[in-house]
């Protein structure tokens, strides 16, 4: 039987915020291994940090029996300065109260949950050096793309600067793994080191076990509706989603036939979309707020479409969001105003209808097409969506290829290659 690791995950993201990395530390804490979590303060996407950990922080200190080292940083509060200073304090606070905190423990393999700031992955790289421990890199957004692409940062010195920075850390990672096959290309542009092509790996998102498995109980917080077509949207509420050109779509479509537009989540434009729905009055569209993941798959079930939509541009186009796989595992059609990776994945699925970004005429033509469906219709597109998920993001199957890579570099590391 294989000998148990020692990982270390960093992440600037973890519980209790909602983020991916949490199920990956349940899936190798159940296959026995030893992990720790050096991450910061919960903050996202609220921006403050969260008042229950503010009152309680020792009861934020395990996860699944995984220990948490948290440092210090700064919230990331409303304004893109802020955003940036929170940026910059979890890896300069990670990276010297972190490494000192972490300095009894040695580890066979270190994991960087990479959205973005990429500047995450300093911290690991910092203590992969003065452990001896191999690092992997998992790249969910490309920077310095994604900063001009979301228009955090607009001056192209400053993104120049932030393309080295990259470079420096792309050079020195020992494993790249890729959300997105199309990632490839740009990773590569700032590897001025040659990196052997094992070491650089497809590795995409996976669903949590809740979105897969059968939905036992009626949601409590969204009642099913026969009568209405109901659409849900789920996950972050931001710049990136296209909230206007969806508004212009409940619009369009508002006086047609019954439908109801269900948002959940949070986010940096919850303000903007609560005040423009009451201020064009449109009362079938429901701001739920963040419910915990656990709430999903219920609120799922009582849908008849799930929506996903992301502005193009050359960066956005080559992502895949994480909602995705968790839309394709609960066996729901999907809607998708969006191009690129995501949309030939869908498409290629069968599991729903696609239209370009930013076209609201484009995705009041597919919501009327979903609707004009037979229930018989939607199930069997749910149900492509469900087995293709299986094919190609089953969370046993990536762990398992992730544990292999775990194990590998740890042998290459002792052999001193």
């Amino acid at each position: 039987m294989d000998k148990p690791l020692k990982i270390l995950i960093v992440s600037q993201y973890f519980w209790p915020e909602n983020m991916r990395i949490n199920n990956m530390v349940e899936g190798f804490i159940a296959k026995g291994h030893e992990v720790t979590i050096l991450t910061g303060q919960p903050n996202y996407p609220e921006s403050q940090v969260f008042p229950e950990y503010r009152k309680n922080p020792d009861f934020y200190s395990s996860y699944f029996g995984a220990e948490i080292f948290r440092v210090p940083m700064l919230a990331r509060g409303r304004r893109s300065i802020t955003l940036a200073l929170n940026y910059l304090s979890f890896f300069s606070s990670a990276s010297t109260i972190g490494a000192y905190k972490l300095r009894e423990k040695h580890f066979d393999a270190i994991f960087v949950y990479a959205v973005s700031p990429i500047m995450a992955a300093i911290p690991a790289l910092v203590i992969g050096r003065l452990k001896k421990s191999p690092v992997f890199l998992w790249v969910l957004d490309l920077w310095p793309e994604t900063l001009g692409a979301v228009g955090i940062i607009k001056n192209r010195k400053i993104i120049g600067l932030v393309g080295k920075l990259v470079s420096w850390i792309y050079n020195r990672t020992d494993y790249l793994l890729l959300q997105s096959k199309s990632f490839e290309e740009n990773i590569k542009n700032y590897c001025t080191k040659y990196i052997a092509p094992e070491r650089v790996v497809y590795f995409p998102s996976w669903a949590e076990d809740d979105f897969s498995a059968d939905v036992a109980t009626p949601s409590d917080i969204l009642e099913r509706d026969d009568s209405t077509f109901t659409i849900v949207f789920a996950g972050n509420l931001g710049d990136a989603q296209d909230f206007p050109t969806i508004l212009r779509a409940v619009e369009t479509l508002k006086s047609e036939f019954p439908l109801r537009w269900i948002i959940v989540g949070d986010g940096r434009v919850s303000n903007w979309l609560h005040e423009q729905v009451a201020a064009r009055g449109l009362d079938n569209v429901f701001l739920l707020g963040r419910h915990p993941l656990e709430k999903m798959p219920p609120l799922f079930a009582a849908a008849d479409a799930l929506l996903v939509s992301l502005k193009t541009n050359e960066v956005f186009e080559k992502t895949i969001p994480g909602k995705v796989q968790a839309y394709l595992a609960s066996g729901k059609p999907i809607l998708a105003m969006i191009e690129g990776e995501a949309a030939r994945v869908i498409e290629d699925a069968g599991a729903g209808m696609t239209c370009n970004s930013g076209d609201s005429d484009g995705l009041a033509s597919i919501v009327r097409s979903m609707a004009a469906l037979s229930p018989a219709q939607h199930q069997t597109m749910g149900a492509s969506g469900r087995s293709f998920y299986f094919e190609n993001f089953s969370k046993d199957k990536l762990f398992d290829r992730l544990e292999k890579l775990f194990r590998h570099a740890r042998l290459r590391s002792k052999d001193g290659k």
